[in-house]
């Protein structure tokens, strides 16, 4: 078979298409034709060594997938039944970019018929992302307030959709030009990143609105931008450049703040802020999900999909062998949506 793999981490030109042996499995593993994958910027952490992981060499890249059972022990995977899966390419298991890959069942899920099989590969790892920032360690609630920075993203559109849908009262950042996306998702309140926020201190504090150096000496927000400190309950930052200090600052008592990005910053945080507000800040990664917060994700990939308007942008489609390319395009900005590559022949039954 023809799979993407590297032989030692290093830049896209490390990626090599060419042939490997078709993966063996266990009992409890199946055996999946590879029809679409999608790549992932942790694919280029993981790729690059920036992401240390457990990498048998050679090492196929890449984690989502979909396609279907070429063969299993399973009765819960027949042959034929088309599936999908996000969590290969990490933790000593081989990835997805191949035409063959071994599965364990419990990482597999059947993909519904009513799907399109891209849509569904492209918003595996988002839509799951923000399943689990929202949901799992933001105890998402109807009618919590909850702010998401880089809604126009990835992730972010998932967030919006997925915290509207909820019943919670979506404030969310983006690029004008993406604004009425962003509402047309469930959004109460769409601002421009890069005039808001305008400062992570109190009003009249050294350096905060109505402070030394702020143009504006009332202190106040603009009027189409209400001043939202102390009312979030949730704070999703999927832009990996929003700023901690004023996220802390717009939390209500309890809120809880959760970083999803921002690999290489190491921002200060206001304690006294933090504690007295009784503040959580929670930090995390998709690759550390359990398989059970994984399944219960993968449930929420496909609610998403099947109730709301969201669906991911594919703004690049390439063949399985031009993988390298793939990782250029994410490293280098030109990616507004995901990237999805498919398989030789397509991988259908």
């Amino acid at each position: 078979m023809h799979a993407a793999y590297i032989t030692a981490p290093g830049p896209p030109e490390a990626i090599t298409w060419g042939e490997l042996p078709v993966p063996g499995r266990g009992p409890t593993d199946v055996l999946v034709r590879v029809r679409a994958v999608a790549a992932d910027p942790v694919d280029t952490f993981v790729r690059s060594g920036a992401y240390p992981v457990p990498m048998p060499l050679p090492f196929v890249i890449g984690r989502d997938l979909v396609g279907h059972v070429e063969a299993s022990e399973t009765t819960a995977f027949p042959p034929g039944l088309p599936v999908w899966c996000n969590s290969l390419g990490h933790g000593g298991r081989q990835g997805s970019f191949a035409e063959y890959v071994t599965v364990p069942a419990d990482r597999l899920y059947p993909a519904p018929d009513d799907l399109d099989p891209l849509d569904l590969v492209a918003a595996a790892h988002p839509a799951a992302t923000a399943w689990l920032a929202l949901v799992r360690h933001g105890h998402l609630r109807p009618g919590h307030r909850v702010f998401i920075g880089g809604a126009a993203g990835n992730v972010g559109s998932a967030a919006v959709a997925l915290a509207a849908s909820s019943g919670a009262t979506v404030i969310a950042t983006a690029h004008p030009r993406d604004h009425a996306h962003v509402r047309a998702l469930g959004a109460a309140d769409v601002r421009d990143y890069r005039t808001d926020p305008p400062a992570a201190h109190p009003a009249g504090d050294p350096g905060g609105p109505g402070g030394p150096g702020d143009p504006d000496d009332s202190g106040d927000q603009t009027p189409d931008q209400p001043d939202i400190r102390d009312s979030i309950d949730l704070y999703v930052d999927a832009s990996g450049q929003g700023d901690p200090a004023t996220a802390i600052d717009r939390l209500a008592h309890r809120g809880r703040l959760v970083i999803m990005s921002g690999l290489r910053q190491a921002p200060a945080l206001p304690l006294g802020r933090l504690y007295t507000k009784d503040a959580t800040v929670t930090g995390f990664a998709i690759s550390n999900a359990t398989v059970p917060e994984l399944a219960d994700a993968a449930a929420g990939v496909i609610h998403l999909l099947r109730t709301t308007a969201w669906r991911p942008r594919i703004t690049a489609r390439l063949p399985l062998s031009q993988a390298a390319e793939a990782h250029r395009i994410l490293e280098d900005g030109r990616a507004r949506g995901r990237v999805v590559l498919e398989a030789p022949g397509g991988g259908g039954s």
